[in-house]
């Protein structure tokens, strides 16, 4: 079984990610390898060379964010380019990681996807878990952990789908508004629903 591992900002997914960790469930992190596939050496930053130049790598070979991002702000067509040379590179990372962790004899994958709705990979999971808060929550968290304005922390959530819809659209809520313990609780029993399906 995969399962899909999204949220939305500040709304709790790493912490979820942490415990579904522990329970020894195997997890892809899409962010994770998102700065792999751009490591020196990878043929994905070899095209990022060719496609943005020699400024857009660091001497010592590793990428030159800065720069790259320099070229794509304000640049719709750039900004695309980059896109489809790192994106693919990451979902097919990401599917061999997975299969590698199926042909070991797991029985329930993670595949952790920050933006799985925003970026249209439902079909890579067989369902869709999502961690949710309620919108004031996330708020204040944001602010909290980023040390936001109130009005840069609404603009950031605005970027992104809202919560109300993923909540919609997954098979499994995580609701995250209470205690550590509480979510602990309630990810623990989801974890034994997976795998009571699974041995079914």
């Amino acid at each position: 079984m995969i399962i899909g591992l999204t949220g939305s900002i500040a709304t709790g997914k790493s912490t979820v990610a942490k415990r579904l960790k522990e329970h020894g469930l195997p997890i892809v992190d899409a962010d994770v390898i998102a700065r792999d596939v751009v490591e020196p050496g990878t043929t994905t930053l070899q095209k990022i060379k060719e496609a943005f130049g020699e400024q857009a790598i660091h001497s010592d070979g590793t990428m030159n964010r800065e720069e790259v991002g320099k070229q794509i702000f304000g640049d719709a067509a750039k900004r695309q380019l980059l896109n489809s040379i790192i994106h693919p590179a990451i979902r097919q990372e990401m599917l061999r990681q997975k299969d590698l962790h199926l042909a070991q004899g797991k029985k329930i994958v993670i595949l952790d996807i920050p933006l799985l709705f925003e970026s249209k990979l439902e079909h890579f999971v067989d369902r869709i878990l999502v961690v949710a808060t309620t919108p004031e929550i996330q708020l204040r968290r944001l602010i909290a952990r980023n040390n936001l304005s109130e009005e840069e922390a609404v603009s950031r959530i605005a970027s992104q789908i809202s919560i109300t819809d993923k909540v919609e659209w997954a098979d499994e809520v995580i609701w995250n508004n209470d205690t550590l313990e509480q979510l602990h609780d309630e990810i623990d029993r989801l974890v034994t629903k997976w795998r009571r399906e699974e041995s079914e």
